[in-house]
């Protein structure tokens, strides 16, 4: 099963300009920085190519690529990295994305699949998001649509005269608390119609769904319900979506892995970036609701994006659904620009179907 991952006609048009021979070191320079982040110069490609090359004429083939925007020199004398546009072009047009290693598939099927009926779907998002850290040494990250959870029950408790906690179960075991403002002087009465009357109508509805079915129903129900219990469930409906029909939960797992692989003061103002990054979660929802409208796993690399631009990182993120077909959320991996594209990619999207699969 290999990942579904699109090819750009730009990039396979740019590479069939490529000959073969500045193919093979490009390929050469952009897998010798996927692996240790360093540059790479012409006496070191002489020796690993597959093919018989002086140093000069490595450098001649150097001077096009860098011409082409595809590789650069960091410093003077030194070896040479890929662009941004270089990674891109790598990954669009040469990157082999294979299946991925049977002790990794095992390892996600156990550590995710593993009982998940068992376990809300909060814990499993969570239990994902921590997964695709470990497995990547990167950052995990999941993105879910709160309101997809079918509803079970609701109750309204009063905790002090002029406020009552509203609690929402889900049929899958997660549990919102919203506290609502109340009139003084609410009898009990009203608190136990309320919640008679939203429990009628809820359960088994996602909160979208609920929400729709109770608008119509309040309409309808003024000789039912008194004005004092029709505010209470109004109030309790606007409190569960936020006031947001597309709320959104973001689990953000391992960036401490990030701080594993610094090598330089530069790599340590980078990762401080990132965190910066992280932390501004919108930014980060915007980013990974692009790839909701995506089939497949989409990689979005350094300044591509604005979030991006200044530490320069990727992500790799591929959308999960539900028993409908319908995308719910997207999970996915934060790292440096070199992460192991050909290894992580299989990995989200192998997640990713996981997760549609668990989710009814």
């Amino acid at each position: 099963m290999s990942a579904e991952f699109p090819r750009s006609a730009s990039s396979l048009s740019a590479l069939a300009q490529l000959d073969e021979r500045s193919r093979e070191i490009f390929r050469q320079i952009v897998e010798s920085y996927l692996a240790t982040g360093e540059p790479v110069g012409s006496r070191n490609l002489s020796k690993i190519l597959p093919m018989t090359l002086s140093p000069a004429s490595i450098r001649n083939v150097m001077q096009d690529l860098e011409e082409a925007g595809l590789i650069f020199a960091p410093h003077t004398s030194a070896g040479r990295l890929p662009t941004e546009t270089g990674l891109r072009f790598f990954v669009d047009a040469l990157m082999q994305f294979g299946d991925l290693a049977e002790d990794e598939r095992r390892s996600i099927d156990a550590q995710v699949a593993a009982s998940a009926d068992a376990r809300p779907l909060e814990t499993v998002l969570a239990d994902a998001s921590q997964l695709l850290s470990g497995l990547s040494r990167g950052a995990g990250v999941v993105l879910s649509t709160k309101s997809n959870a079918r509803l079970k029950h609701v109750e309204f408790v009063r905790i002090e005269p002029e406020r009552a906690l509203v609690v929402l179960v889900s049929e899958d075991g997660q549990v919102e608390n919203r506290l609502v403002p109340i009139p003084m002087g609410l009898p009990p009465s009203a608190l136990v119609e309320a919640t008679n009357f939203l429990n009628a109508r809820i359960r088994g509805r996602t909160l979208v769904e609920a929400r729709d079915e109770l608008q119509n129903a309040l309409a309808s129900a003024k000789a039912e319900l008194d004005g004092l219990t029709q505010k209470l469930v109004e109030a309790g409906l606007a409190s569960w979506s936020g006031g947001d029909p597309g709320a959104r939960q973001l689990i953000v797992r391992g960036q401490a892995n990030l701080l594993g692989d610094l090598r330089a003061m530069e790599d340590l103002e980078r990762i401080r970036l990132l965190f910066d990054d992280l932390e501004s979660k919108r930014d980060l929802v915007d980013l990974l609701g692009q790839a909701e409208t995506a089939e497949g796993v989409r990689i979005f690399i350094g300044s591509e994006n604005k979030m991006f631009s200044l530490s320069g990182s990727s992500m790799i993120v591929a959308p999960y659904r539900d028993g409908q077909s319908r995308i719910v959320g997207v999970l996915g991996v934060i790292g440096p620009t070199r992460l192991n594209y050909a290894r992580i990619v299989p990995m989200v999207d192998y997640t990713a179907k996981i997760m549609s699969r668990l989710i009814k």
